[in-house]
């Protein structure tokens, strides 16, 4: 043997002796590096020197049919937060988020959507009880340049919903980069007692407060960097107002609705105020409460949205806040994933002189009223990994199964389903198509908050929640609506199921 390969021999022992103490050292420094930076606190650091974007309401026209038409551009652009410098996003009729969409129940609308961006996008209507193929999913792509043009009759109570692309595998980026909206719906049916009612002139006292959080880089861009730890995705720690950093709105009557949406990746909100003031919510997903709910905090995670009125006196600030969410996790897992967090959102300035609001009504809406006892059938979900029921929509060459068919339901049917988290991670479920109504929380009584209609339900690590959903029309055995998690990250890895509903009576 030649003297070469001698003299290497303790250098290959040293250097197996060596690297695994290395790894383990560095490791243990990366881990503790991550664990120090894991909490966000930006309670009372943050300047309001922004008045609050209001989105503006969409144009529409009304066409030969009494058909409302609206026009939604996707497009690229850049959008100055103040951060830096310029940052490339993506917008909606704008270079930023997009307008606000407001139609009445009964009313016949149409959303053309063009796809300005160089790859293809979708635009699903989160809330929207609608036929399959209107409904936005994967399975109505846009391509660059071409337009969708989906259309349907407003069949459901007033409600705060929004708009979002919905595409296998790409929803999170599409998000992060600023394509969505707020829908309001109205229903002029709906009474209350002379004297009560609720704020409703938009953009005075009944404002969208659509929440984000986004990093940013040294030259203003959105950044992603976070936690390697976390397995719920993008967390951000500066958050956006309808796209403004550092917001403040300016008040002028002493009561003031704010229409909360989540529109988040990944992060759960508890919102509150900073002097711990309660405030009262009349409205969660699928519309109003039965009766208004005085609280403190109201916890909204991604996709989720909560209507709540704050009362103010002449001249005073409040800060609206997030607190420590806590995700049902605990420990270091809750730290890695927003759960420890407090963010200090949006400013409310009251004016010196405020116009008096109206007395909020004792009854708001009807109670949801299925019945358990009416059920014919129920259906078990269980949420872990990246999995529902052991079944993900990503293949393990990274291809997404566009046509299996989870759950087959039956037309006019009342079901339970039940959601279990099996995992370590917190999870945000959705249905589409349809609002249900929340039976029980690990067997408990689900309380207020959740006493409306909901499509969106946040799941704790080992949490059952079971709910009653009922499938009254829109019936094609041919497209499937979907269910799936909303943090994004785990929507994108293949969280995510089908199911289509069929009517009997077609054989």
């Amino acid at each position: 043997m030649s003297p070469a390969p001698r003299r290497r021999w303790p250098v290959v022992l040293a250097v197996a002796l060596v690297l695994p103490v290395l790894l383990l050292v560095t490791g243990g420094a990366f881990v503790g590096f991550q664990y120090a930076t894991a909490i966000t606190d930006t309670a009372g650091e943050v300047d309001f020197e922004r008045p609050l974007a209001i989105p503006p309401l969409a144009d529409s026209t009304v066409d030969g049919t009494g058909r409302r038409v609206f026009d939604l551009d996707v497009r690229p652009g850049t959008t100055d937060f103040g951060m830096g410098g310029p940052a490339e996003t993506w917008g909606v009729n704008g270079s930023y988020l997009g307008p606000t969409l407001r139609a009445s129940r009964d009313e016949s609308v149409r959303v053309d959507v063009r796809n300005g961006l160089d790859v293809t996008t979708t635009m699903h209507w989160h809330g929207m009880h609608l036929p399959a193929e209107m409904d936005g999913g994967p399975h109505q792509p846009i391509a660059p340049g071409s337009t969708w043009s989906p259309e349907w009759t407003v069949d459901q109570p007033a409600a705060t919903l929004w708009y979002h692309p919905h595409l296998l595998g790409e929803t999170a980026e599409h998000i992060w980069r600023g394509v969505a909206g707020m829908m309001i719906l109205d229903d002029p049916a709906v009474r209350h007692p002379d004297g009560t009612g609720l704020p409703q002139r938009y953009g005075v006292d009944d404002v969208p407060v659509i929440v984000q959080d986004r990093s940013f880089s040294s030259d203003g861009d959105f950044s992603t960097r976070g936690s390697l730890l976390s397995s719920t995705g993008r967390l951000g720690d500066t958050v956006l107002v309808n796209g403004t950093v550092g917001p403040y709105l300016d008040v002028t009557t002493s009561a003031v609705r704010l229409r909360l949406l989540n529109a988040s990746n990944a992060r759960v909100y508890d919102f509150g105020f900073d002097d711990d003031r309660t405030f009262t919510m009349v409205g969660s997903d699928g519309g109003l409460l039965p009766a208004p709910v005085e609280l403190r905090r109201v916890r909204v995670s991604p996709g989720e949205r909560a209507e709540v009125v704050v009362a103010l006196t002449p001249g005073e600030d409040t800060v609206l806040r997030s607190y420590p969410p806590g995700l049902g996790r605990g420990g270091d897992t809750d730290r890695f994933s927003g759960g420890a967090d407090t963010l200090d959102v949006l400013q409310l300035r009251a004016a010196d002189t405020l116009r008096p609001s109206l007395l909020l009504p004792e009854v708001l809406a009807p109670a949801p009223d299925l019945l358990e006892s009416e059920a014919t059938g129920q259906r078990s979900f269980a949420l872990g990994g990246n999995s529902i029921n052991g079944e993900s929509m990503r293949h393990s060459h990274d291809e997404m199964d566009h046509s299996r068919i989870d759950e087959v339901v039956t037309l006019g049917e009342t079901e339970v389903w039940s959601v279990h988290n099996t995992g370590d991670a917190p999870h945000s479920f959705h249905v589409h198509d349809v609002q249900f109504q929340v039976l029980d929380v690990d067997g408990d009584d689900p309380g207020p908050l959740l006493s409306g209609w909901k499509d969106t339900v946040f799941v704790e690590r080992g949490s059952t929640i079971r709910f009653l959903v009922r499938f009254s029309d829109y019936a094609d055995p041919d497209t499937p609506y979907m269910f799936h998690c909303h943090v994004l990250l785990h929507e994108d890895e293949g969280m995510m199921g089908q199911f289509v509903v069929v009517d009997p009576d077609d054989g």
